[in-house]
């Protein structure tokens, strides 16, 4: 499971079962159409599993993120991940 930053700044996650290859392919057009939109790329994430249906469940999951949650998973800041899990409903109003 991988995320590229793209040249407008938006996150775009996949899955591949061979990484560089398929930054190879995105960064020569051939990629998602939404990268080949939106070149150049560049790999800000990835992780690493046995399996590829692991790893794209875990695409699935990261993809359906806010941006904060993956800019904080980015950033290895793992502490913040359950707050940015919380819906706007669990969240107290300002006073």
């Amino acid at each position: 499971m991988y995320i590229l930053q793209c040249a407008n700044g938006f996150y775009y996650t996949g899955s591949t079962i061979d990484l560089g290859l398929r930054i190879k392919q995105h960064q020569n057009g051939e990629g998602a159409n939404f990268t080949k939109k939106h070149l150049p790329v560049v790999l800000v994430y990835f992780e690493e599993f046995q399996r590829i249906d692991e790893a794209f469940n875990r695409e699935k999951q990261v993809q359906g993120w806010s941006r904060k949650k993956k800019e904080a998973l980015i950033n290895s800041e793992y502490n913040k991940l359950p707050e940015l899990s919380k819906n706007y409903t669990q969240y107290k109003a300002d006073d």
